[in-house]
């Protein structure tokens, strides 16, 4: 895919992700590899539903700005990801709705925020270690994720909201939809007797791969 196609991509999957509710306001950020040392990022202060194609930004593995408009202030937290993480092309921050609310838990297990319980989940995103809370923008996000990068291929922000890697942009996305879900039902279930997944279930799915 060249360039531009993945300008278009962005687009319309950021809009897709605004229109069903997953981003509101000018939250929220997403990049995309375009080869060794340059990266599509959403602009700074931009709306996930309301993106051009013209103003993305393009930065190269130091942040510098190569054309479009100034990078989401978030950037360094995306880079730093992408140098640990040779497998990730794609990468989805959102403040999604259930969540960020998981985030605010007081009782979060920062090995893995939510144990198995769906065949999903496992497939697509298999657990989901926590970053401690920092101010947005500060640069701990960024040396903690790069930190944990190794530990998964999603990592929940405490009081902030979730960030996801993909294969590529379409995976990143939709691994972003079913972690968002996997959590929406963690909250309708949690009065519940939940049945998890036993270590031989989830050894079993990982080994077949999505």
């Amino acid at each position: 895919m060249n360039e531009q196609a993945v300008k278009q991509q962005l687009v319309q999957l950021s809009r897709s992700l605004f229109e069903r509710g997953f981003s509101v306001g000018g939250a929220g950020n997403i990049s995309v590899r375009l080869d060794d040392n340059r990266f599509l990022v959403t602009p700074t202060g931009s709306s996930l539903g309301r993106l051009k194609e013209e103003d993305l930004s393009v930065i190269d593995a130091d942040g510098n700005v190569l054309s479009g408009k100034k990078p989401s202030k978030e950037y360094f937290f995306h880079l730093a990801l992408y140098q640990k993480k040779p497998e990730c092309n794609a990468i989805v921050h959102l403040h999604s709705t259930y969540l960020t609310a998981l985030s605010c838990k007081a009782d979060l297990d920062y090995d893995n925020a939510i144990k198995a319980f769906t065949p999903y989940y496992v497939m697509r995103v298999g657990r989901l270690p926590v970053i401690p809370y920092y101010r947005p923008g500060a640069a701990e996000i960024g040396r903690d994720l790069a930190a944990k990068a190794h530990e998964g291929k999603a990592f929940l922000l405490a009081n902030h909201g979730v960030v996801v890697c993909g294969s590529d942009l379409q995976d990143a996305v939709d691994n972003s939809e079913e972690l968002e879900e996997t959590a929406k039902l963690m909250f309708i279930l949690q009065a519940q007797n939940i049945r998890y997944l036993t270590d031989a279930e989830v050894n079993d799915l990982k080994n077949r791969g999505k």
